[in-house]
């Protein structure tokens, strides 16, 4: 066969991505904090965006009469049409106009210096003087302080030695918010360069700060520290605490036998180690607040026995399109970057807006077809929720389960039996055995704790006796996927369950 060159034409169909659909995408699967960022982002970039005010309209709109300085959209024209990059002169002109602010802000207090010049910190106060409540100087200062810097202080003082100062600031980036180390600590060793022996030495040494128990490397060793420095670390109690295993299974017996000590000693021992705490670290600040869930929806029963769904306004971002400005931009003899960067900022602006009222759309479309499924969980309870799966709400709404997936990823609807994520009420079913209805595997679950939670101490249900009481109750359930509900529920075996009621009692 002879090789040549030759040109074919063939058609075809391909689905292609545009960067606008990627971007629609991408929104979909955002939960309302990252959104705002993202917002915020597109804010600073695109000249053509704007923040609508809370009661509508523009958020620069402003009552005050027009000042003669220029603008940062006036020097943005005049730098188009000198053909500057459009990049550099939005930069130029949003960087001066918080001064421009804060000399009107000054020309209204009838600072002298309000023309320019230095800042009089003199006047920083209400008064003149740092005597107001808004020159509390210390009050805006203060911080609450952290495990790491409470850690930091005492190891200046603590070490004398530049390089055990070094290792000692190293470990102590490692402790985690409960005031625990990680177990191998031969990677800090590699990185300093120093021997295992100087960073066990240096480690020891901060076993020792407060508060009592930090720069542990397990429970038992933090254990062990506080009650070394209670001097209460005898042999009987290092082996207590050697086998903490046994004393959460409560194996009383096999704990007397490891320690040499009665039944009264035991019981003395226990009660000191649960005085001890556990997690030493969490007594100081994280430096990091963990953000509270603001639910997406809105779920209230009518007046005539329904649901009313609605999004939370709140978590919405509300972006506008400057189409005056944009016309002003493209106005008259530019530059053809210039022109282009218009085009495009425009382009995208209008995409972004649309985006976003896709994105509420959607969410409000999934979660309206969620309650319309789930309604007898909001009226009767956990009991009555219902086996849903991705693919019943999309056939629903006439949408993908792709789709589906990405709107109820990191969003909340609260309701008047709790905020709960939108993933919660996809759960698995489980056949009924009288050929009825099928149950959610959520439902069993919490059916699996009342009937160990109304357990007695002689009368602990074994997971086979669990199976034939929801037999009975019209759910067929192996017994192996009763164990698995338990263990996922962190709750102990039988065996286990006895063995601490009876201790309790």
């Amino acid at each position: 066969m002879a090789i040549g060159q030759r040109l074919e034409i063939r058609q075809g169909q391909a689905l292609v991505m545009t960067p606008q659909l990627q971007q629609a995408i991408k929104l979909l699967q955002l939960s309302n904090l990252e959104l705002q960022s993202y917002v915020e982002d597109e804010l600073e970039r695109n000249p053509l965006l704007e923040r609508e005010a809370p009661g509508g309209g523009r958020e620069d709109e402003r009552d005050a009469a027009p000042v003669a300085a220029e603008t940062p959209v006036e020097r943005l024209d005049q730098a188009l049409e000198h053909g500057v990059a459009a990049e550099t002169a939005l930069d130029n002109g949003f960087e001066n106009v918080y001064a421009d602010e804060s000399r009107a802000d000054a020309a209204e207090r009838g600072d002298p210096d309000a023309g320019g010049g230095a800042v009089d910190w003199s006047r920083a106060g209400a008064g003149g003087g740092f005597d107001g409540e808004a020159a509390d100087l210390e009050a805006l200062l203060t911080r609450e302080t952290t495990l790491r810097d409470h850690l930091a202080e005492q190891v200046q003082t603590a070490f004398a030695d530049p390089v055990q100062k070094l290792i000692a600031g190293w470990l102590v980036d490692l402790v985690d918010d409960a005031g625990y180390i990680p177990t191998d600590l031969g990677q800090a060793a590699e990185r300093l360069g120093v021997a295992d022996a100087e960073i066990e030495a240096v480690l020891a040494k901060m076993q020792s700060f407060e508060p009592s128990g930090v720069c542990a490397r397990s429970l038992a060793e933090c254990l062990a520290i506080q009650l070394k420095e209670k001097d209460r670390y005898d042999p009987a109690m290092q082996a207590v605490i050697a086998n903490l295993e046994m004393l959460a299974r409560r194996d009383l017996v096999g704990l007397m036998r490891v320690s040499g000590c009665d039944a009264e000693d035991l019981a003395g021992m226990i009660t000191e180690i649960r005085a001890l705490n556990p997690k030493p670290g969490l007594a100081y600040a994280t430096g990091e607040d963990s953000p509270a869930i603001v639910p997406d929806v809105f779920v209230r029963e009518t007046a005539q026995g329904g649901w009313a769904v609605e999004l939370n306004t709140d978590t919405l971002p509300r972006v506008l399109v400057n189409n005056r400005y944009a016309a002003r931009l493209t106005a008259g003899p530019k530059g053809k970057e210039a022109k282009a960067y218009v085009t495009e900022c425009m382009m995208s602006a209008n995409w972004l807006v649309k985006s976003l009222d896709q994105r509420a759309r959607t969410i409000l479309k999934v979660a309206t077809e969620i309650v319309r499924q789930q309604d007898a969980f909001f009226a009767h309870g956990v009991r009555h929720l219902r086996p849903l799966i991705l693919k019943n709400v999309a056939e629903a709404i006439s949408m993908h389960e792709s789709t589906v997936s990405r709107v109820t990823s990191n969003k909340y609807i609260s309701s008047p039996r709790g905020v709960f994520e939108l993933k919660y009420f996809f759960t698995s079913a489980i056949q009924s055995s009288e050929g009825g209805d099928a149950h959610s595997a959520e439902s069993v679950r919490h059916r699996i704790r009342d009937l160990i939670d109304q357990e007695r101490a002689h009368q602990v249900l074994s997971d086979d006796r669990i199976v034939e009481i929801l037999k009975e109750g019209g759910i067929e359930i192996a017994r192996r996927t009763v164990a698995k509900y338990r263990e996922a529920m962190r709750i102990p075996s039988s065996v286990e369950r006895r063995r601490q009621k009876l201790a309790a009692a």
